[in-house]
């Protein structure tokens, strides 16, 4: 049972790498004897992250990308192939909001910023799709692999505010889906697609919008835990038993999905 799960000396390349959520999921897959490869913009922050994994016995490496652009991320790609040989798994965490993507509580949609949209689109999907396409290649060369997509709650409800950031998630639910059927009746039914819709999280992205600086919880943060059976906000953690499985044998007929992680908060109903 343990080998099913196992992902012992798989190449796993985690975009976003730098994030709350990107460095927990990297910390915890070293720890079980993956060979992690982050990408992210925070070289400080990124070598830092893998300092700790290698001090704890882990193997790992960190390499400064940009996911909107083709040619970083090929380069990227290249020198993760020239180090390990291949890529087993694909993790695409990056991702992000921008103000003048979001309505105000007192605004309206005509006080979107069309351009911050856009860009809030860019880098969620799009930055998902350039990814993919290139660590989608030596996937398909070598006949097997998995990739975990990062969708979320926004992806399944009309959630008020964050008007971008939803766009581009429930995009890249949909790119998931499509992907999977792509992959799997073109290439081989061996690289499988799937995605990861955490619940709320507490990151460096959403802490100012959910909690108060005295940790205490905004009215946002308020209505979201009145929503979530757990009554909590998730552990980084808590993702990550998710992703093992997503990315081990023990999926081995899962794709197309999206895997909900949120303390029951795509299940309430009043």
């Amino acid at each position: 049972m343990n080998e099913l799960f196992s992902v012992k000396d798989r190449v796993v390349v985690i975009t976003g790498g730098t994030g709350v959520l990107g460095a927990c999921i990297g910390e915890y897959l070293a720890k079980q004897g993956a060979k992690v490869v982050l990408m992210g913009r925070r070289k400080e922050e990124g070598d830092r992250i893998v300092d700790k994994i290698r001090a704890e016995g882990g193997e790992a490496m960190f390499l400064v990308t940009d996911v909107m652009n083709p040619e970083v991320v090929q380069k990227n790609c290249d020198d993760i192939i020239s180090t390990y040989g291949r890529v087993d798994a694909l993790l695409n965490a990056a991702g992000g909001n921008m103000p003048g993507a979001t309505i105000a509580p007192t605004g309206t949609i005509f006080d979107i910023k069309v351009e911050e949209f856009q860009k809030v689109l860019n880098v969620n999907l799009t930055g998902t799709v350039i990814p993919t396409q290139i660590f989608l290649k030596p996937m398909v060369e070598a006949g097997c692999g998995a990739i975990v997509n990062f969708s979320s709650m926004a992806a399944f409800r009309p959630m008020t505010r964050v008007l971008g950031y939803a766009a581009a998630k429930a995009g890249i639910s949909n790119f998931t889906a499509f992907l999977a059927n792509e992959v799997a009746t073109k290439f081989t039914p061996s690289i499988r697609v799937n995605a990861i819709a955490p619940g709320f999280f507490l990151t460096n992205q959403n802490r100012a919008l959910l909690t108060n600086p005295d940790g205490s919880l905004t009215e946002r943060g308020a209505d979201v835990i009145r929503q979530t059976p757990f009554k909590r906000f998730g552990k980084p953690e808590e993702l990550c038993g998710t992703i093992q499985y997503l990315i081990s044998d023990a999926a081995s007929f899962v794709t197309g999905t999206v895997a909900v992680v949120d303390g029951g908060f795509n299940a309430f109903a009043m």
